[in-house]
């Protein structure tokens, strides 16, 4: 099947085209047919994208986690899904993705796909969605009326952080670029802070929970906002190694959960959650989708890729 794989070159990743063998699904796994694969371009750095699970180099890794597409055959003992089913969802970091034809997937790790949605749309979803989610009801266990702060609240994350805290009943500030001022308070923020031009620390006051994508001084800079009983969650990949114990507490990533797609799937049907789609690629442009070579036609939302023979 084509692929497009991690070149490890000097230079930095770069994706490149391969022909691999078709994966078949074993006991417990489901085989997709790729539709679209959502990009998220820093997962080319991440480590099991570089390291396998024993701690030895990875090479010629297949990338995007997230995705949508059909059930194209099915392993021994699954069980809620069929052949021929509009599917989407997430697979393991530590197997190969879905810039792919097909991929496998276990049937925790998907739900059926939203019946609104195409499956570009979808494959929007998955691993922004779920990374909101998971941060504002799990970690930071937020309540109705706390003061929420969204640091990016126009990027992949951000966008369905305003919007799940918005919906949950939280008074919700959020930083953006100028350009999206009024798409964030549109997705529910009752103020948005143009980072750019002035400290978010003047203008949110005392906050219970901070939601942070940026990291770096951002992130440093967000603790002394907090209230006494204040949470911070930060989802940004490079903390260094000597980061404070409080920030590598605060730091999560998101895992796989087939309830939750069904939620959220549920949400976006009724027209409660909204997802947005800033371009869609052909598979033979992965590359340019990693590099930020793709300039999209909203500024706010994320880049997909179409799979090949769609």
């Amino acid at each position: 099947m084509k692929a497009m794989q991690v070149n490890n070159a000097t230079q930095g990743p770069v994706l490149i085209a391969a022909e691999v063998p078709q994966p078949q699904p074993g006991e417990g796994e489901l085989l997709i047919r790729v539709r679209a694969v959502g990009v998220t371009p820093a997962e080319l750095h991440w480590y099991p994208t570089t390291h396998a699970k024993d701690g030895g180099p990875r090479k010629a890794a297949v990338p995007g986690h997230e995705f949508s597409g059909v059930i194209a055959a099915l392993g021994k003992n699954t069980q809620g899904f069929a052949v021929g089913q509009d599917v989407y969802g997430m697979n393991d970091w530590s197997v190969e993705g879905a810039t792919a034809e097909f991929c496998l997937a276990l049937p925790q790790s998907i739900a059926p796909k939203p019946v609104t949605l195409t499956h570009e749309a979808a494959a929007t979803v998955p691993i922004s969605a779920l990374t909101a989610w998971q941060g504002l009801f799990q970690r930071a266990q937020i309540k109705p009326g706390e003061r929420v702060l969204v640091h990016g609240g126009a990027g992949a994350v951000g966008l369905f952080a305003v919007q799940l805290a918005h919906l949950h009943g939280a008074h919700v500030i959020a930083t953006a670029a100028q350009r999206n001022l009024k798409f964030v308070a549109e997705l529910g923020a009752d103020q948005v802070i143009d980072y750019r031009a002035s400290r978010f620390e003047d203008h949110s006051g005392k906050v219970d929970v901070v939601f942070d994508t940026v990291g770096g001084d951002t992130l440093d800079r967000s603790w002394s906002i907090l209230k006494a009983a204040g949470r911070l969650i930060t989802i940004f990949s490079g903390l260094p190694d000597n980061a404070e114990q409080r920030v590598k507490d605060a730091f999560f990533i998101v895992e796989a959960s087939q309830k939750q797609l069904l939620e959220v799937a549920s949400l976006l049907d009724a027209g409660t959650l909204k997802t947005y789609v800033n371009a869609v690629v052909p598979f033979a442009e992965a590359a340019d989708a990693y590099t930020g070579a793709v300039q999209g036609k909203l500024g706010y939302g994320k880049v997909v890729i179409v799979a090949p023979g769609k």
